[in-house]
């Protein structure tokens, strides 16, 4: 998770990368930030929560400059504090220098042992901090080598922004595990351009998409122009097939793919794979607002049933997924959803979520649609089991929070007190994701082939091959 946003020429940088942000919202709701540059300094600004709440006009009047980078911050495992929010800033021998990530490091522990016995000094919790030090200690003149000498010696996810009083420097690892795309936006001096997690960001502030930042890319942004390396050797493409079934919005484009029309395709070729007998009419499919909706719509679609709004979502709570307190998990699936009599009364109902982590909250939405009055509940989930943790920057740590990874789906559908349970296919997973049509022309969103995504936390084939050392492992997951 976590949303990264950057601006470069623009008179209203701290202001359009504000917009920015609260349009990539979804990827982050713990802490909000925002640095900018007027090419003499740096100013910033951080708060806990979201960004709306986090920045008062007067705020932002103190963050000067045509240039700015912004972060929104999902955390995983603790480290739910001020210190921990990006973008980082720090005052080194060469400058200033912010940077913002999201991703995870998987050899952060390492790293970090490593450069505090050369005597360095942490400040945060965060795996990020690690870079910003080995940039620190680089012997390279110019700040890109001295970057990319930093990241080949780092492991794991990242799209990162950096900025400095001069440049705004955009990086992507050499896998492309999260997304990071190049847009460009009028200003009064010319073309600004900006660079986000999603294109949904650029939407908010009228910039127009130019094209994916591919695999192992550096972008050099600055007064000059635009500049593009690659610095890193190679790697196979495997982007986090995740973004897809949960993480971006559905009004997003990931490498060219429309997250809505993969989502619906989830849903048909589900109820292809998974199909509920129609019955006698009686036969309705809800689905788990928001992220559930697309996807219910194919599975409506190919059942030849109605979608019916039979969970009627509350708009004034987060996503409760990533909320940071397990407590706050709990309580929240009531607080969030309610149970629309009128659609689900006397009805046999498919519920379509997009995916079952721990199965807590899935029960408790069995149990709601019921006391509504449901003769039946079949649970369909648009992915497969998720049996394995993600290293790369989601709130799965340990196998043993994944229901999937211990149980049967008869034994979670007992769990769920459903009527049936259906998954999704890995198989049919991704060939839903290839079946859309790529509908970009620029040859980073070319049509992904079948091995070209992350899928650990479906298989436990993980891109990159690393043994977790357990008791460092609350440092790791502080994820950027």
């Amino acid at each position: 998770m976590c949303g990264v946003f950057g601006i470069f020429g623009h008179p209203e940088a701290a202001n359009m990368t504000y917009l920015g942000l609260h349009a990539l919202q979804h990827r982050g709701q713990e802490s909000a930030g925002i640095v900018s540059s007027d090419g003499e300094r740096l100013y910033g600004h951080r708060s806990m929560g979201r960004v709306q709440s986090g920045f008062s006009p007067a705020d932002l009047a103190t963050l000067l400059g045509d240039r700015a980078i912004g972060h929104v911050r999902y955390s995983t495992a603790g480290g739910s504090h001020l210190r921990n929010a990006q973008p980082l800033g720090v005052d080194y021998a060469r400058g200033s220098l912010a940077v913002a990530h999201n991703g995870n490091l998987t050899n952060h522990e390492i790293l970090r042992e490593r450069l505090e016995a050369r005597g360095s000094i942490f400040q945060t919790a965060s795996d990020t901090e690690s870079i910003v030090h080995l940039i620190a200690m680089s012997k390279k003149e110019q700040l890109r080598d001295r970057i990319a000498e930093a990241l080949q010696q780092v492991e794991g996810a990242y799209s990162l922004l950096f900025l400095t009083e001069r440049e705004l420097i955009a990086v992507r690892d050499p896998r492309a595990i999260r997304p990071l795309c190049l847009g460009e936006v009028p200003s009064a001096s010319g073309t600004a351009r900006v660079v986000a997690s999603e294109p949904t960001a650029f939407d908010l502030i009228g910039a127009r998409k130019v094209r994916d930042i591919a695999p192992g890319e550096m972008l050099i942004i600055s007064a000059d122009g635009i500049r593009s390396e690659f610095p890193f050797a190679p790697e196979s493409r495997k982007l986090c097939i995740f973004e897809h079934v949960y993480f971006a919005r559905p009004d997003s484009t990931i490498q060219g793919v429309s997250v809505y029309e993969v989502r619906k395709a989830f849903g048909r070729r589900l109820a292809a794979e998974q199909p509920v007998e129609p019955g006698d009419g009686d036969l309705v499919v809800i689905p788990v607002p928001d992220s559930g909706v697309p996807a219910a719509i194919g599975f409506a679609d190919r059942a030849r049933a109605p979608f019916e709004m039979g969970l009627i979502r509350s708009h004034y709570v987060g996503r409760t997924f990533i909320e940071p307190q397990q407590s706050i998990r709990h309580f929240g699936v009531r607080l969030k959803l309610n149970p629309n009599r009128a659609a689900i009364e006397g009805k046999r109902v498919v519920v379509v979520d997009d995916s079952i982590v721990r199965g807590t909250t899935s029960r408790k939405i069995v149990k709601m649609i019921r006391d509504a009055g449901a003769r039946e509940v079949h649970v369909r989930i648009s992915s497969p089991p998720t049996r394995w943790p993600c290293y790369y920057g989601i709130d799965t740590p340990t196998r043993s929070e994944l229901i999937a990874s211990t149980h049967s789906v008869d034994e979670i559908r007992s769990y769920l007190t459903a009527d049936s349970l259906g998954y999704l296919s890995l198989e049919g997973l991704v060939e839903s994701v290839r079946a859309i049509e790529v509908r970009e022309g620029d040859a980073a969103s070319a049509r992904p082939s079948a091995d070209s995504y992350c899928h650990a936390c479906f298989s436990g084939s993980y891109p990159i091959p690393f043994t977790p050392t357990a008791p460092a492992r609350q440092l790791r997951m502080v994820s950027g």
